[in-house]
């Protein structure tokens, strides 16, 4: 049953459809949600905490005093933005595990097929071998 979308193989092997299409910004999407769950990017957002931090602390030129509400408002930009693409990414992701899902289950049902043919050649093999050992028990 083949579904509205058309499926595609990218180079890495994905199939690359969603609701969407086949977008650049589903897969700029899924760049970024994986880049959001990195130690790379947690450690340079922490550092870039402790120095907006410190720096409003301690300086007398301060642009953003204590309760830090221009920080607070970079972090609700910042959730506002990455919560709906780390939604696409996941969407993205269940579509093509579907696939994968999809295509193992009929790569198993060929296997299945195929080895009960192959089980049925072996049988009469052998019914043909038990045949032939038998006329030859006839013959002596």
């Amino acid at each position: 049953m083949e579904s509205k979308e058309s499926n595609h193989f990218a180079k890495d092997g994905y199939v690359k459809h969603s609701p969407f299409g086949l977008d650049n910004f589903g897969a700029m999407a899924e760049k970024f949600a994986r880049f959001f769950g990195t130690p790379k990017f947690l450690i340079g957002q922490s550092i870039f905490v402790i120095i907006w931090i410190t720096y409003n602390c301690f300086e007398k030129l301060t642009f953003d005093p204590y309760p830090f509400i221009l920080l607070n408002l970079a972090f609700s930009t910042q959730a506002a933005y990455a919560a709906p693409l780390i939604l696409l990414a996941q969407t993205r992701q269940a579509d093509r595990d579907k696939d994968w899902e999809k295509s193992d289950a009929e790569h198993r049902e060929l296997l299945h097929k195929d080895s009960i043919k192959t089980n049925k050649e072996i049988l009469l093999r052998l019914e043909k071998i038990e045949e032939l050992i038998f006329s030859l028990k006839q013959k002596k």
